[in-house]
């Protein structure tokens, strides 16, 4: 019997290939937006460039697999843990969840990502059993209740893996706002006023002969919102999740500014302004102070009144006031500081999660100080409320 011929040896071309294919396909499970035309421009790259040093290799990736700076940082991760040895991809993540989860120093941001990322590059073993497929398509009929349940869910008696799930739906949202008139101008050949300067140049172009009547119309655009969020200790576990909804509603708008408060006011409008949230987050937990502390709403809204009213809350601006009212000094100055701010927005809604209580009756100082100066009063402790928060902002509103 003839022993059967051994398989024989990739060329080094199409180990090449096949290796910068799972290096692709890591960079796109880790959330960069990557394609197969992607892949054919890195391997032309490295055609161009050559193999032969390692620095030349990382730099025409990144050039062309990199859209942004910020996406710098997992670059680099990834590739230092896949072209040190493809086959040991999980003994890496393994590596990585270590890092993440050391108490003396704080992972890289990304790098809790990239380890699932890797770790997800195991394939499930195929099983011939016929109630794991039943067992399947059981949860797929399961699928719209247990979606219904998580919207109706608070966010405080959420686990782990509810409440990434739910930071997932609330990146989906889309936040709509009516759009205002505002003191600029446009051309416009059907516009409703007459352009008499734009008439005139035409004209002084012509000999003096005015051929045709300029119009214009008054631009519309949406205005700026404007988030101030309660960080206390009572608020902690609603913040951390409505955090996700101020980062994304930050990057898909502009005139978007936000504010975290609980003993003082910080500013962390740049620093949600950056496209990845673990980079965001992470930004904005080295300069906010007070997280989990006390709560001193009325000398938060007097800073805010002070330093911040006049630079944020013009043409009409919309106010998110987010906090349970539960104020550490008793409402000190909270009933003048809600008064400036009310006149000083076009709409003001606070959102409460202690609302979600069938019997909530306002018994607090704060509470009492603040509600007679608002527009809206509404609650925010599941996706459910984020929903028709949303829907109220995309209708007009009377001032």
């Amino acid at each position: 019997m003839i022993p059967p011929r051994a398989a024989p040896p990739p060329a080094p071309g199409q180990a090449l290939a096949s290796n910068l294919l799972g290096f692709v396909r890591l960079l796109r499970r880790a959330g960069l937006r990557l394609g197969p035309g992607d892949a054919l421009a890195a391997a032309e790259a490295l055609t161009i460039a050559g193999i032969e040093e390692r620095e030349v290799v990382r730099a025409a990736l990144a050039a062309t697999l990199l859209r942004r700076q910020d996406q710098r940082e997992i670059f680099d991760a990834a590739f230092d843990l896949f072209w040190r040895d493809p086959d040991r991809a999980e003994a890496g993540a393994a590596l990585a969840l270590l890092e993440a989860q050391k108490p003396e120093e704080r992972a890289k941001p990304g790098g809790r990502r990239l380890a699932e990322a890797m770790a997800g590059d195991r394939a499930s073993p195929p099983s011939d059993r016929p109630e794991e497929e039943s067992d399947r398509r059981l949860d797929a009929a399961m699928t719209v209740s247990e979606r219904e349940r998580l919207q109706q869910m608070d966010f405080e008696a959420m686990s782990a893996a509810e409440i990434a799930e739910a930071k997932q739906e609330i990146r989906k949202l889309v936040l709509p706002l009516d759009a205002r008139p505002t003191r600029r101008f446009r051309p416009d050949p059907a516009g409703p006023r007459v352009d008499l300067r734009a008439t005139l140049r035409a004209a002084a172009r012509s000999g003096g002969e005015i051929a045709a009547i300029a119009r214009r119309r008054r631009v519309l655009r949406p205005p700026p919102l404007v988030a101030i969020c309660d960080i206390s200790g009572s608020m902690a576990r609603y913040a951390q999740v409505l955090l996700h909804f101020l980062h994304a509603v930050t990057n898909e708008r502009d005139r978007v500014h936000c504010f975290l408060f609980g003993t003082r006011l910080t500013n962390v409008t740049r620093q949600l302004r950056h496209r990845d949230p673990e980079i965001a987050f992470e930004m904005v937990g080295r300069l906010v102070p007070d997280w989990s502390g006390g709560t001193r709403i009325g000398e938060a809204l007097a800073r805010f009144n002070r330093d911040w009213s006049r630079r944020v809350l013009g043409q009409g601006a919309v106010v998110l006031l987010i906090t349970d009212g539960l104020d550490r000094e008793g409402g000190a100055g909270l009933g003048e500081a809600m008064a400036r701010l009310r006149r000083s927005c076009r709409r003001l809604i606070w959102l409460n999660p202690l609302l979600r209580y069938a019997g909530f009756q306002p018994k607090s100082l704060g509470i009492r100080a603040m509600l007679p100066h608002v527009h809206e009063f509404r609650p925010v402790h599941n996706l459910a409320s984020l929903k028709e928060l949303i829907a109220a902002l995309g209708k007009e509103h009377a001032r």
